[in-house]
């Protein structure tokens, strides 16, 4: 990091790096302006990154050392605040700090706006003039904007097309997802009285009032499918086993795959638990996994193959199959929420998508769905991308390997890098070394290579297993499932409750001002999962189940 300091300082500041010597208290609102221009300016110059760096005088270009933040888990904290304000939500791809001689100095890492989205911060989009910090000029924001427009299908605008090629009902259904991810921000009375065209402005569905086919495939009328011929403009859902039958769904998307994920036969299954005699009932799927997988077909379908999204209900499982391969990285990236997209094939109607509060530009989409299978005790979802151009999600509904099951019913404190190698495991899929060393030491697998399979006896014994968990440190995943469970049983908690539920349990190591941030940061987490939300106010949050 000392030669990546001599680096940036030899350069000075452009419009890609700022140093600061940021104090203790330095203000979060001029981090996140900065963190805006520089996301800006590195997408316009074509850089890797943007950085902020803190510990160095700008007056003298020397290190000064920096006090901001200085326990680790509250400066890491940044990254939740500035994902909270910045649209679309993103955060610093990294935060190092070095032990520099002359003093502490923390470089935090901004990724670059993706290709044709720029970067808002509280609704302001920021950009750099040289070494000063200012707004985004009109000719940067469309130089930006315009970056896709000749490769994006979605963002095409068709000249035919208007308002009345729209469905009334599915622009209701957008106004209120759009309410709903604004409410912080814009009255619900506000947006209510927008007539459609400035709706639609605000909602990324328009380009200089033209209706785009983004706009057609989420709101056009079942009549409108003729304006994107020669796209099939279709969401198909086929029945295989004992019985078959299939139905195809049309435009509007943002209302068909409501109606898709309704025609699936989410009956409840019974599972039970080690040492118990009551059965638990849980749904074969998680419908906010379901919609979740069908939106993101919808935004990630490659729609110049002119192909039609698949969804197959099997007896035990359901395969979503679109067109177009995984566009950026890999998705067990996203399954440890290790991975923030750089990039997107479709980044008009992504966009859009993220306004009217149907996914997020952070890529936690999937990690959310491999999360609620844990919840569940199921085997986690697959992604199969052997075929060329083409992306496969199986998400199972049925147990393949009771003692998996019932592991996760013990064991609510696994690191979910265990759970997917141990979801491998019960799949007959070989797993690393390094990860086969780690659940054997901890007796979580047995047999060898190529019949390992999950410990029946850790999953059935849950008295030998007591010593062995209280001497583990606890994981996020521990203390959100004892918040489920609370919440499950008041109905509701304010952050006292919470704190008086949680702070005892917290390692010692923690002092009393990073507990309430493990605390914050705990929650925010879940509410970005989706799993909690606050009916209270910021001041006075009242936490629920969602």
């Amino acid at each position: 990091m000392t030669a990546l300091l001599d680096r940036l300082i030899a350069g000075w500041e452009n419009e890609v790096v700022e140093f600061k010597e940021a104090g203790e208290g330095y203000s979060t609102n001029d981090i996140g302006k900065y963190f805006s221009a520089l996301s800006n300016e590195a997408n316009l110059h074509g850089a890797d990154a943007g950085w902020l760096v803190f510990g160095v005088r700008n007056s003298t270009r020397k290190v000064v050392g920096t006090p901001y933040r200085p326990e680790p888990d509250h400066l890491q904290s940044v990254k939740m605040q500035i994902a909270e304000s910045a649209e679309p939500s993103a955060t610093f791809s990294d935060i190092l700090e070095l032990a520099h001689p002359d003093g502490r100095v923390l470089f935090l890492k901004v990724p670059p706006a993706p290709r044709g989205i720029p970067i808002a911060w509280k609704g302001h989009y920021y950009a750099r003039s040289g070494e000063s910090l200012d707004s985004l000029h009109l000719s940067k924001l469309d130089e930006i904007r315009a970056q896709t427009l000749a490769t994006d299908w979605t963002a095409v605008v068709v000249p035919s097309a208007t308002i009345d090629h729209l469905d009334p009902a599915a622009i209701t259904r957008a106004r209120q997802g759009f309410t709903e991810r604004y409410s912080p921000r814009i009255r619900a009375e506000d947006i209510a009285a927008w007539d459609d065209a400035t709706f639609l402005a605000r909602a990324r569905l328009t380009r200089d009032g033209g209706i785009t086919r983004a706009a057609l495939l989420l709101l056009g009328a079942d009549t409108s499918t003729h304006l994107v011929s020669p796209h099939p403009a279709q969401l198909t859902w086929k029945l295989v086993g004992q019985e078959s039958a299939y139905r195809h769904f049309r435009l509007p998307f943002l209302l068909s795959a409501t109606e898709l994920a309704g025609q699936i036969r989410n009956v409840q299954i019974r599972l039970l638990p080690p040492n118990e005699l009551i059965y638990r009932e849980i749904s074969k799927y998680d419908e906010r996994s379901i919609l979740e997988a069908l939106y993101n077909c919808i935004a990630h379908q490659d729609y110049t193959k002119d192909s039609r999204v698949i969804v197959t209900e099997y007896v035990d499982q359901l395969v979503f199959v679109s067109v177009g391969e995984f566009f950026d990285g890999e998705p067990v990236d996203y399954a440890l929420d290790e991975r923030t997209p750089r990039k997107y094939r479709n980044p008009f109607l992504v966009e859009a998508m993220t306004e009217l509060n149907l996914i997020d530009h952070m890529g936690y989409g999937i990690h959310r769905m491999v999360q609620d299978q844990v919840r569940r005790f199921l085997p986690l979802p697959d992604y199969d991308l052997t075929v060329p151009g083409e992306v496969k999600l199986t998400i199972p509904g049925a147990v393949i390997d009771e003692s998996y099951s019932r592991l996760l019913m013990v064991r609510t404190d696994l690191p979910l890098s265990d759970v997917l190698a141990l979801d491998r495991v019960q799949k007959g899929l070989p797993i690393s070394a390094a990860a086969a060393a780690r659940l054997r030491k901890a007796k979580l697998i047995e047999g060898r290579v190529p019949h390992r399979r999950v410990s029946e006896a850790i999953a059935g014994a849950t008295g030998r297993l007591a010593d062995y968990v209280r001497t583990r440190p606890q994981t996020d995943a521990h203390y959100a499932t004892l918040i489920r469970d609370y919440l499950q049983r008041g109905g509701s908690a304010t952050r006292a409750d919470i704190d008086a539920l949680i702070t005892p349990l917290l390692p010692d190591v923690l002092d009393a001002e990073q507990k309430q941030n493990k605390i914050s940061n705990l929650l925010t987490k879940m509410r970005r999962e989706g799993s909690i939300q606050n009916t209270g106010s910021r001041t006075k949050p009242r936490w629920e189940l969602v």
